[in-house]
């Protein structure tokens, strides 16, 4: 059975010819995703990463989905000072420019299906919402990443970074932009993120 939020959300795109598009963002430090590999019998593999950086990288990302359509992936970075008193997370803003940029690139009508992420539900961007008529926002279930795509592009980008150290913060970025350019690319992996879910681009059926 489809959780009412997400329903709901597949009903709306059918009903106006829109693009469903799920969000979800995700922090990125140069300390590396540890994960399985070879080594010789007895010898623990070690990576030496350099001193602490101060600076981390947030992606927020959205897969778009539309029947009949190439699936899309559209992401915006942003760079974080670990400094007292500095944003470290997207502010409204940010997610109102994202979704004028997916709009964009889309061509047409989106339903952003997302958490309940307390910057999603400012006044100001519930201001635009209301504003424009091409932006409708669907509130996920509450603890359920498993319905949201975006999860599972996480874990495609992680697996590619994983056991890798990174001299530099910008050698943190450009594979970041090489992992999801790689996924852009291929829109395959994008569906198999909805697939991974367990939902489904058909509207549910009226009883």
């Amino acid at each position: 059975m489809e959780e009412g939020g997400v329903a709901e959300g597949k009903s709306l795109a059918a009903a106006h010819g829109a693009w469903i598009v799920f969000e979800d963002e995700s922090g990125f430090s140069m300390t590396p995703p540890r994960a399985r590999t070879w080594g010789r019998r007895g010898h623990t593999p070690v990576i030496r990463v350099r001193g602490r950086s101060r600076r981390r990288t947030s992606v927020a990302a959205l897969c778009c989905y539309k029947p009949g359509v190439e699936s899309r992936l559209i992401h915006r970075p942003r760079n974080h000072l670990l400094l007292k008193g500095a944003r470290k997370s997207f502010s409204w803003q940010d997610y109102r420019d994202l979704l004028v940029r997916a709009h964009i690139q889309l061509g047409g009508p989106i339903v952003v299906v997302w958490d309940n992420l307390n910057t999603h539900l400012a006044a100001g961007l519930k201001q635009y919402e209301a504003e424009h008529d091409w932006i409708t926002t669907v509130r996920l279930p509450p603890y359920a990443p498993d319905l949201n795509p975006v999860e599972t592009l996480w874990s495609l980008v992680r697996r590619a970074m994983a056991n890798t150290a990174f001299d530099t913060p910008d050698g943190l970025d450009r594979t970041l932009r090489r992992e999801l350019r790689r996924i852009q690319l291929r829109p395959h992996l994008i569906d198999g993120c909805l697939t991974a879910t367990g939902l489904t681009l058909a509207p549910p059926t009226p009883p």
